[in-house]
């Protein structure tokens, strides 16, 4: 579960003064003493001290940890409208912790903190509405929520909708759209964005055709450890496709493959190491 910690609200100057002195311990690592200064004004139904609380339940900071105390917390502040604690409560929901699993009431808890503007909760709601979990699968509405969370910088969601626009799932086919959905997925580090991008460029779909382009997003999702893409950075290294023709380097990224458990890597590995044994004198 993704956690936007601690928010403080607009007190009284009273409670305020206490929730600053539990915020202050909070950050110090000091999570009894936040408790103590903070379930009074949870109990006088301060939105932020609820979440908080919901938070240490949760996590088990200062506290054994509880998840049906998490849940009880989660609740009092999202009836009150507080969106991360609408999006905290989906997730337990979604997830079976602390309450019996209910994808229907995940939806719900989700869909209120999406209209707030939860990017987590509008990426989960695009999942739930690809799945048809909790809801009528529809890939229209998956894609609309992705997009909301696409634009807010989630890169799940930017790879998520890329698929979308990849595959005309709930909206028109265009290659070019996904190209740069993948574009802004990979730029932040996700692999699976990255191994598509070099899909894309290798086989000329949505961008012209640029095996370098290709091999260099390769390299990135290889170097995350992403079989797939180890597999085909081996290939392009044993062609000689947009990198320097090299068997050594070749057999490097296969091994890596391989030893995922990736049968097309053991395949080409084979076939290299029959074809030019000297290039697997590492093995």
């Amino acid at each position: 579960m993704k956690y936007i910690l601690i928010v403080m609200l607009l007190l009284t100057s009273v409670t305020a003064n206490d929730f600053d002195k539990g915020l202050d311990a909070a950050q110090k690592g000091d999570y009894a003493t936040a408790l103590k200064l903070w379930r009074p004004l949870a109990e006088q139904g301060s939105v932020s001290a609820q979440y908080n609380l919901g938070i240490m339940y949760d996590n088990g900071w200062g506290v054994a940890q509880d998840f049906k105390q998490a849940v009880a917390w989660f609740t009092r502040a999202a009836e009150q409208g507080y969106a991360d604690a609408q999006y905290n409560l989906g997730v337990m929901y979604k997830d079976g912790k602390g309450v019996a699993q209910d994808s229907k009431q995940a939806v719900a808890w989700f869909i209120h903190a999406a209209e707030q503007g939860v990017a987590a909760a509008q990426y989960n709601l695009g999942l739930m509405y690809k799945d048809g979990k909790g809801v009528a699968q529809d890939s229209k509405q998956a894609v609309a929520w992705y997009t909301r969370a696409a634009e807010q910088g989630v890169a799940d969601a930017q790879l998520n909708l890329g698929v979308m626009y990849d595959n005309g799932w709930g909206v028109a086919q265009d290659s070019k759209q996904a190209v740069a959905w993948y574009t802004r997925a990979a730029e932040q580090g996700n692999a699976i964005a990255q191994y598509n991008l070099g899909l894309m460029y290798e086989n000329g779909k949505g961008v012209a055709k640029d095996f370098k382009q290709a091999a260099i997003w390769y390299t990135r999702a290889a170097e995350q450890g992403y079989a797939d893409a180890q597999l085909n950075l081996g290939v392009m290294y044993y062609k000689g496709q947009g990198v320097t023709k090299d068997k050594i380097e070749a057999y490097t990224w296969l091994l890596k493959a391989a030893k995922q458990g990736n049968s097309g890597a053991q395949n080409n590995l084979d076939i290299l190491c029959k074809q030019s044994p000297w290039a697997c004198q590492q093995r």
